[in-house]
């Protein structure tokens, strides 16, 4: 993802210490709501910067986020959307919808057209369609929505391959929670940027909840 950036004005030795969250993001469907997860390595070039970045965000009471990529510019990104959505509430007396929040990140991104270094999982609970839903927003801003699994970040072949075996239709919030820690586990064996404690929350009627 890096070349993708203008960092013309910096040297290389800056540029290798950019904080990156090359990571290993997971989104799963399941009855009633969706399952998101992650990891909480970032680095810096070689060194790993920190084992406890948060890359799990609540956005509002039906809406999370995860991200992979620079964490500057997705701490900015995230924000952005906290404080937009806290504005649509006011303004409508309603939590705005996932696909809202999705639909936000998307014209962030696409307006920066590779300045910002952000690759992002939106997902959450639609109170208007009573179901689950699953974003994917790249830093070129191309959107799409998941019906089953999605994965980002530099450890996704290895997670993706254990969503691809495991995943079915109408899983219980439990059993997504368990294909999430074991696909992320995955990455982490494998993926030398991800690591450390897990990051997982649930959403569904009930709202957002932090598992671990």
């Amino acid at each position: 993802m890096m070349e993708n950036k203008d960092f013309s004005n910096l040297d290389k030795d800056a540029l290798d210490y950019v904080i990156k969250s090359a990571t290993t993001t997971v989104g799963v469907m399941v009855e009633g709501g969706v399952v998101i997860g992650t990891e909480s390595q970032a680095t810096a070039g070689y060194t790993v910067a920190t084992k406890t970045a948060q890359k799990l965000f609540k956005i509002n009471d039906y809406a999370a986020a995860t991200i992979s990529g620079g964490v500057a510019d997705c701490q900015y990104v995230v924000n952005q959307l906290r404080a937009l959505s806290r504005l649509k509430e006011v303004e409508e007396n309603e939590v705005p919808e996932p696909k809202y929040i999705a639909n936000i990140t998307r014209n962030i991104l696409f307006s920066g057209r590779s300045y910002y270094l952000a690759m992002m999982i939106v997902g959450g609970y639609s109170v208007e369609e009573k179901s689950g839903k699953l974003y994917g927003i790249d830093l070129l801003g191309t959107f799409y929505e998941e019906e089953k699994f999605m994965s980002f970040g530099s450890g996704s072949p290895f997670s993706l391959g254990v969503l691809e075996a495991d995943w079915k239709p109408k899983m219980t919030k439990e059993e997504g929670i368990e294909l999430i820690k074991t696909a992320i586990s995955s990455s982490r064996e494998r993926d030398a940027a991800s690591g450390y404690k897990i990051q997982i929350c649930t959403i569904d009627k009930d709202g957002f909840k932090q598992i671990q």
